[in-house]
């Protein structure tokens, strides 16, 4: 029996409960025949993985991406390091990781290629996300459409792209905030390609219709939700989720399709070496 590939799935989250933890899983589980899956709770008990795995997924999760304890966020940010460095020392075997919202910021961050900034305001519900050149063309993004619709939540964003540091390292902006006429802030950039092997998006693609109804179905998260956001608000997202156009063919697509383009990867590299 050939050995499985592995998975590590790295929790951001705090030890808060949440969506999409479970959201997460249920896409990996669908490539377990593929890969032993390990999961590591990286803020509340210090777990990191090591370099022996594959494939990589680091979650969202709460908080000031900029800020850390000392102990977790550098033992994070020495993983995505080595990681790097790693890609950099092999030309067939590769790790891949794929970083999503926390996660994305803090890779954003490491990598030196904007302003990470506070927003004005929570950017919160489910949102358009309009594609760049270099998404059309991605191997993950083009089978979207433009726009694309995602879950998005967040109190940080990367803005100022410093495309020189972009050229540097090869990487690509795939998507942008929505479009908003009415007002003079800079769009978000939503979604990056740091190099083949690494993606990050700043949205959740792991929400999938039925958590996310299940979740704000609950009274104590739909009042809070009218409370900060409207009724209009709360009510647009709701229909969105029950779109199958929307956050469910966003949920179909970029994780699964960033695992199986890895596998494909991996798989034709090994051919290579044998």
């Amino acid at each position: 029996m050939e050995q499985k590939l592995r998975m590590a799935i790295l929790d951001m989250n705090d030890g808060r409960p949440n969506q999409g933890m479970r959201c997460i899983r249920d896409i990996a589980t669908m490539y377990s025949s593929a890969f032993d899956i390990d999961e590591f709770d990286v803020r509340s008990k210090n777990e990191i993985p090591g370099l022996e795995y594959d494939v990589y997924i680091s979650s969202g999760g709460p908080g000031n991406p900029m800020e850390g304890d000392g102990v977790w966020d550098k033992a994070w940010y020495n993983l995505v390091g080595d990681l790097w460095q790693y890609n950099q020392n092999n030309q067939f075997e590769k790790k891949y990781m794929f970083f999503i919202c926390h996660s994305f910021q803090m890779a954003c961050h490491y990598f030196e290629l904007g302003t990470l900034a506070p927003r004005k305001s929570t950017s919160f519900g489910v949102m358009p996300v309009h594609m760049t050149k270099y998404g059309e063309s991605d191997p993950i993004f083009a089978s979207l459409p433009d726009p694309l619709y995602a879950v998005d939540s967040r109190d940080f964003q990367l803005i100022q792209p410093d495309l020189d540091v972009f050229n540097h390292h090869g990487a690509r902006i795939l998507a942008m905030e929505k479009i908003r006429d009415h007002v003079v802030y800079e769009r978000a950039i939503m979604a990056v390609r740091f190099s083949n092997e690494f993606v990050g998006t700043q949205f959740h693609p792991e929400a999938d219709p039925v958590g996310m109804k299940i979740h704000f179905e609950k009274q104590e998260i739909r009042d809070k939700v009218i409370e900060n956001f409207g009724q209009a608000k709360y009510d647009a997202m709701m229909e969105h989720i029950d779109d199958p156009d929307k956050i469910e063919l966003t949920h179909d697509t970029i994780l699964p399709l960033f695992i199986e383009n890895a596998l494909d990867s991996i798989f034709e590299n090994n051919a290579i070496l044998v």
